[in-house]
């Protein structure tokens, strides 16, 4: 009773008291939550520490410093310069360096994942994935190859129904892996034959002169056999498409029943081309290095029908490298997550279709200024997955050399300070030389300031 008085007599003091002890306790909740959490990143917090601490490191916006580079006095990483940039910070332009369009690296999806740094970033423990296989005694995440279907699924791309999955070290390492699958392995059989159509990726021929066996060789361009009534030889056919280096999207050229197709889909993404229809091939194979950008993960898919020739392809793979690395997969899940969460899955494709139409439609009109080049004819097509049909994006330019004296293109271009790919090296004429265009904005506006200037 005497407590109740007190508090009748004096509202004020009681208001004061009242408001004092509130924020009291909320500072005490909030204070200890903070606590919590910062207690709760133990081994974890210093490993983050360093990596904020090389992001934060500035090159100048031409180049970037990296966990795993090397150390400035044994202490800071430094700076990784892109092509024509130099100096401690790669602020030093270097005005007579040739434009590097050779390589298909894909960096221009690099700022995109610059802004999704923090939900496309992972750490992992020192005894993450420590054993050869999963629980499951497989090499395959299942929930990497939950979210391989769903990413299908949402773009519209391929048709996953009732096709087995398997994991490579990128695209190249299941591109000799499914020749080897279809193949003839009968002592008694002549061995199969290999094809592509011209102009065809040149790894097609590398990669499989390189592995020949008594069970398969390559034959080159797929026109010398089209015609071929030899039905007894068991042919197989490289299908890129969208193809690499003039992005059509190519058919089987080979039909019949001793004829099978390895679909070679990697660029086969809403960023690069009009998604038709889902692809529904018999092989298809894909690859994170043009989906996302990151082709130093190294790490690929095929969607296979057959279970006989997925068997023999898990056979080659367990073989070759006991599987895809457990990091590999785990950087790939998360990089697949970003996606799916992002407005369905539309933001990378609406960033890196933007990105290149823009490239492309730059590049045309440069050219269009003379006759002396011209670049392949994109045609153009409704997208199920944009809804419209879009602007033509592709990965690389396919250039040819008019004049009739320009018969090497590759060293008319070399001439002007601008390396590309020449031609020959994709079995075509040595008029043709393919430009990447999928590099970074460095590389890109390099290109375009030297073709100006023999435009």
């Amino acid at each position: 009773m005497e407590k109740a008085h007190v508090f009748s007599k004096y509202p004020l003091m009681v208001l004061v008291i009242s408001i004092f002890l509130n924020l009291f306790f909320c500072m005490r909740v909030c204070s200890g939550s903070e606590d919590h959490d910062q207690s709760d990143l133990s081994w974890s917090r210093k490993a983050a520490e360093e990596a904020e601490s090389v992001a934060a490191i500035s090159c100048s916006g031409h180049g970037r410093a990296y966990l795993d580079g090397i150390l400035l006095d044994g202490k800071q990483p430094v700076c990784e310069c892109n092509n024509c940039y130099a100096g401690h910070d790669c602020s030093e332009f270097i005005p007579n360096c040739a434009a590097d369009a050779t390589s298909g690296d894909p960096l221009f999806l690099e700022p995109f994942w610059m802004q999704n740094a923090a939900s496309s970033a992972i750490l992992v423990a020192g005894w993450h994935r420590m054993s050869y296989s999963f629980s499951d005694k497989t090499y395959i995440s299942q929930e990497l190859e939950n979210h391989i279907r769903k990413l299908h699924q949402v773009v519209g791309n391929a048709n996953t129904s009732g096709r087995f999955i398997i994991f490579g070290a990128g695209s190249t390492q299941l591109l000799n892996a499914a020749v080897h699958a279809l193949s003839s392995n009968d002592s008694d059989s002549s061995p199969s034959l290999v094809f592509a159509k011209i102009p065809f990726y040149q790894v097609y021929e590398s990669q499989t002169v390189f592995f020949e066996t008594k069970d398969f060789k390559f034959e080159g361009d797929v026109s010398v056999w089209k015609n071929n009534s030899n039905a007894t030889t068991n042919l197989i056919e490289f299908v890129n498409s969208p193809n690499n280096p003039d992005g059509q999207l190519n058919k089987a050229v080979l039909q019949g029943r001793n004829a099978k197709a390895i679909y070679d889909r990697v660029y086969f993404w809403p960023h690069f081309t009009a998604i038709p229809a889902p692809a529904d091939e018999d092989i298809m194979i894909f690859s994170i290095s043009k989906l996302t950008g990151h082709a130093g993960t190294r790490f690929g898919w095929a969607l296979i029908k057959d279970e006989a020739v997925f068997n023999r392809m898990t056979t080659y793979l367990s073989l070759n490298t006991l599987g895809v690395s457990r990091d590999a997969q785990l950087r790939a899940l998360k990089l697949f997550n970003v996606i799916l969460q992002g407005r369905s899955g539309r933001d990378i494709f609406e960033f890196g279709h933007k990105l290149m139409s823009s490239k492309w439609e730059k590049l045309n009109q440069t050219l269009s200024a003379s006759t002396r080049f011209s670049l392949q004819k994109m045609g153009s097509q409704y997208c199920t997955f944009f809804r419209r049909v879009p602007e033509p994006s592709p990965a690389y330019a396919w250039l040819k050399c008019e004049r009739e004296e320009d018969k090497d293109c590759y060293q008319v271009l070399k001439a002007a300070n601008i390396t590309g790919r020449e031609g020959t090296v994709f079995g075509a004429e040595s008029r043709y030389v393919r430009l990447a265009l999928i590099r970074g904005q460095d590389d890109f506006d390099q290109l375009l300031q030297r073709l100006k200037a023999i435009v």
